[in-house]
C-alpha cells in the first residue's frame, strides 16, 4: 500500500511538472488571469483534498478493490480464473473510465453535484491545474462513488492502482495548456481525450459546456453523442469559465471553497 501510494504521487509529480513545462514552451492560450493567483489555489485545493480524504478512514478505492476481491462481489468476479491479468486490468480500467464518464455527466445534470462541481468550472482560464482543481467535498463524494463502483464491478486490485494512475494523470493531461500539432492530436483523439477535445467542456457556451465529458477514452463521448469536435469560436478565441462568473474571484481560495453554500444562481451559470 505504501508502495502504491509512492508510485502514483511521483506519476503525479512527474506529470504535473511536464505539463508546466510544455504550457511554458507551447501555450494554446494566453493566460487570462494572474497565474501565481489560480496556481496557489488550485494546488491549495489538492492540499485540502488530500487531507479531506483522509476523514474517509478506510474507505479507499485499493481498500474496495480488496474487499470485493476478498469476498467474491462484483461482476468481473464471474471471470474465468484463468484470464490473465493485463486482461483483467484492461476490462476494469475501462469499466471505472465508463463509470467515471457517467458520474461526470451526473455532476452537471444533477443541481445537488454540480453546486460543488462548478468549482471546477469557474477557472477562467484552462491549464493543468484545472485539472486537479475540486472542492474537498466533491472529493469525498467522488472517492465514496468510486468505491461503490469498485465493490459492483469487482475488478482486479492491478486495475485500481492502474485506473488512479491514469485518470489522475490523464486529467492534468487534456486540462494542459499546451499545442499538440494537429495531425497527432486528430489521431490520439481517436482513443483518447486531448486538450483540444476536453478544452471544449470548459467553454462559456452552454452546449459546449454539455460535451465531451470523458476524462482518458473518447469513445464514450461518442457513442453517447456527447462529443463535439471544435469549438464555435476557436481555441485562442473561446472564453473559458462560466458566464455568471468572469471575474477574478474563482482565483482565490476562501471563494471557491464557499461557492457551493451561496445563493443559488440560473442554471446556466
Amino acid at each position: 500500500m505504501v508502495e502504491d501510494s509512492t508510485l502514483r504521487l511521483s506519476i503525479f509529480i512527474g506529470v504535473l511538472v511536464l505539463m508546466m513545462v510544455l504550457e511554458a514552451l507551447f501555450p494554446q492560450r494566453e493566460r487570462q488571469q494572474k497565474r501565481q493567483d489560480r496556481w496557489s489555489t488550485n494546488l491549495l485545493l489538492v492540499v485540502i483534498n488530500a487531507f479531506s480524504l483522509k476523514l474517509l478512514g478506510p474507505i479507499t478505492a485499493l481498500v474496495a478493490a480488496d474487499y470485493a476481491l476478498e469476498h467474491s462481489w462484483g461482476l468481473l468476479t464471474y471471470l474465468p480464473i484463468n484470464v490473465p491479468l493485463y486482461i483483467q486490468i484492461i476490462l476494469g480500467v475501462v469499466l471505472l473510465d465508463f463509470a467515471v464518464y457517467a458520474q461526470h455527466i451526473a455532476s452537471h445534470k444533477i443541481p445537488f453535484f454540480w453546486r460543488f462541481h462548478k468549482v471546477h468550472h469557474v477557472d477562467r482560464d484552462i491549464d493543468v491545474t484545472t485539472g486537479i482543481r475540486f472542492h474537498p467535498l466533491e472529493s469525498i463524494m467522488s472517492m465514496i462513488y468510486k468505491c461503490i463502483i469498485i465493490l459492483l464491478l469487482g475488478p482486479a486490485t492491478a486495475a485500481v492502482v492502474v485506473f488512479e494512475i491514469v485518470l489522475n494523470a490523464s486529467a492534468m493531461f487534456n486540462h494542459a495548456n499546451f499545442r499538440l500539432p494537429k495531425k497527432i492530436d486528430s489521431i490520439l483523439r481517436l482513443v483518447i481525450v486531448t486538450p483540444d477535445v476536453h478544452r471544449i467542456h470548459h467553454s462559456i457556451i452552454p452546449k459546449e459546456t454539455d460535451s465531451n465529458y470523458g476524462f482518458f477514452l473518447s469513445i464514450w463521448d461518442r457513442l453517447c453523442r456527447t462529443y463535439i469536435a471544435q469549438p464555435k469560436e476557436n481555441h485562442q478565441g473561446m472564453t473559458i469559465g462560466l458566464r455568471n462568473y468572469q471575474t477574478a474571484q474563482p482565483s482565490f481560495l476562501i471563494w471557491c471553497l464557499t461557492l457551493p453554500f451561496k445563493k443559488k444562481l440560473k442554471k446556466t451559470e
